[in-house]
């Protein structure tokens, strides 16, 4: 696990966490009119299964995930979320996998949690 270059460090994260904090999280506040999510949670085992989804019903040898922002509608809450969806490749330039259904109904901390 050690050779995974995306790795950052604890630091890293509260930076960017932070960014998050003082550039997006006022504006988003300010728009609705109350603090939205922030933080997302899938546990490990619903994960590897998504997975285990994607490489076995995907059409090439090195499908990616792409991460996406989403918002509820009014009905649900009117909350962020953040839903995956298979790719066609481990590019950026690659293809959505609409074959494949995407991931969705992680849990997020009420109120959010900070990094």
């Amino acid at each position: 696990m050690s050779n995974l270059n995306s790795l950052i460090t604890v630091e890293e994260a509260r930076k960017l966490f932070e960014n998050w904090q003082t550039t997006r999280a006022p504006v988003i506040a300010t728009e609705l009119g109350e603090t939205d999510a922030h933080e997302f949670l899938f546990s490990l085992s619903d994960l590897e299964e998504y997975l285990q989804y994607v490489r076995a019903n995907s059409s090439v040898a090195n499908p990616g995930i792409r991460i996406y922002l989403g918002a509820y509608g009014d009905s649900e809450g009117n909350k962020a979320t953040v839903f995956l969806a298979p790719t066609k490749g481990a590019q950026s330039s690659a293809e959505n996998d609409y074959d494949l259904k995407p991931m969705n109904r992680g849990l997020g901390g009420v109120p959010p949690r900070s990094f």
